[in-house]
């Protein structure tokens, strides 16, 4: 009885060509270009041909294990891993994990068909392409630094919803600064920027959206906006140039990077057990080096664009909110209702109706400069406006309902004989 032979379309191919070959119809040269293989590849298949016939171009592997098949063992103790502790995880970030943590070396391909056959993971759909011009990277580092505050449950249930400051480098794609805050204030911007102008020095400009913090939204009759906000008023002192984007597709980079943390940041903080502020600002420079080192792309130039801060750029000064006044004949001067009071050893005319600067920092300490130089002030808290002190006669008599109207007012009495009969209309002239 015949055995069954199974073959593919590629071994049928190859069998018509040796049967050719075999019988002169063909030379190696023209077999190895139809089969599109070399010669030396032609005379094997030809040897294995005369010796076995069709059963020498079937494939002996067909039916058997892959070599390089994944150990059982090792897959099991990869989804175990991945149900205690990597659940909600990405198969990217799963494989960095399973690798750095616990020494499974699988494919980030192994470890997305295990997630996607255990159900963990959905495979995505293929986004359809936009057309939209594309807007190339800056070719310095320290060019363009892209800012952006981003309010998301960083914590999870664990502690409060807070806002993550990020300054990201256009040309590099490298995180420069990370800081979490409970909001997005001016103050946390300040705070963010002297941490990185103090361990970079000043960029060329910065790249932010149409906040309040960085722009004066509120635009005069004519189109026009005014005057500079309190963080715009700082970039311009220290020659920093703040460019507000139009759009969230603008500024692009950190809205993808901000993605990105919201993913990874998040499931580093829970596994390692961080609840508050201050562990999360402790965690953020070592996070921010890894995802450096694993994300961050060299620059098409080598120039650092960054200048060195000068004598000049006092930040203490610059990065305070600060209100300029005029001191009164009593030489005080008023900020957020508090009254201070001007000690000088000068004679009180030499600074009356003098300009000064009220400073305020991040903690709360106010200086004030005249000349740039600081003045010494004591000072006296304004007293709130008191009320009109009321008794409990004079709200029961507030309390009470308002006076009502007779029903037959005086002024209802016209038409009408002392003795209350109503008169009676006279008689039309020329009646009958």
């Amino acid at each position: 009885m015949d055995e069954l032979l199974t073959m593919s379309n590629r071994e049928i191919t190859r069998l018509e060509v040796m049967q050719r070959l075999k019988e002169k119809r063909l030379t190696q040269k023209e077999a190895a270009r139809l089969l599109r293989i070399s010669i030396r590849q032609v005379k094997r298949l030809f040897r294995a041909y005369k010796a076995e016939g069709a059963l020498g171009l079937v494939s002996q592997r067909r039916g058997k294990p892959s070599n390089h098949q994944l150990d059982p063992a090792i897959v099991q103790q990869a989804i175990d891993l991945i149900y205690e502790r990597y659940r909600d995880f990405g198969p990217t970030l799963a494989h960095e994990k399973l690798t750095e943590i616990h020494g499974l070396h699988l494919c980030r391909e192994s470890v997305r068909r295990i997630m996607i056959s255990e159900g963990l993971w959905k495979p995505k759909r293929a986004k359809q392409p936009h057309a939209h011009q594309m807007r190339e990277r800056r070719a310095c580092f320290g060019e363009l630094v892209q800012i952006d505050g981003s309010e998301h449950a960083w914590f999870e249930k664990r502690g409060p919803k807070c806002t993550l400051l990020v300054y990201i480098d256009d040309a590099t794609g490298q995180l420069l600064e990370l800081l979490f805050v409970t909001s997005e204030t001016f103050f946390g911007y300040c705070e963010a920027t002297r941490h990185y102008l103090e361990r970079y020095g000043k960029p060329v400009a910065f790249y932010s959206d149409k906040h309040g913090i960085f722009r004066v939204n509120q635009e005069r009759p004519l189109g026009t906006t005014s005057g500079l906000t309190q963080f715009g008023r700082a970039m311009d002192e220290l020659d920093i140039q703040l460019i507000c984007a139009n759009s969230p597709q603008a500024k692009g980079r950190i809205e993808r990077a901000n993605q990105t943390l919201q993913d990874r940041l998040v499931k580093e903080l829970r596994l390692r057990g961080i609840s508050d502020l201050e562990a999360g600002n402790a965690y953020l420079p070592k996070f921010r080096e890894g995802f450096n080192r694993r994300f961050a792309v060299a620059p098409r130039s080598m120039h650092n664009a960054h200048r060195p801060l000068l004598k000049t750029d006092k930040l203490d000064v610059i990065l305070t909110h600060q209100k300029t006044g005029t001191l009164s004949k009593n030489l005080t001067v008023q900020f957020k209702q508090v009254v201070y009071q001007i000690q000088s050893n000068r004679p009180d005319y030499a600074l009356r109706h003098a300009k000064v600067t009220v400073c305020e920092n991040v903690n709360g300490e106010v200086t004030i400069l005249y000349h740039d130089k600081p003045l010494t002030y004591t000072v006296y808290h304004k007293a709130p406006r008191q009320a009109d002190i009321a008794d409990s006669k004079t709200i029961d008599q507030q309390l009470k309902s308002p006076w009502t109207p007779p029903a037959d007012p005086p002024w209802r009495q016209y038409g009408r004989h002392l003795d209350g009969k109503p008169v009676q209309p006279a008689a039309a002239e020329g009646a009958d």
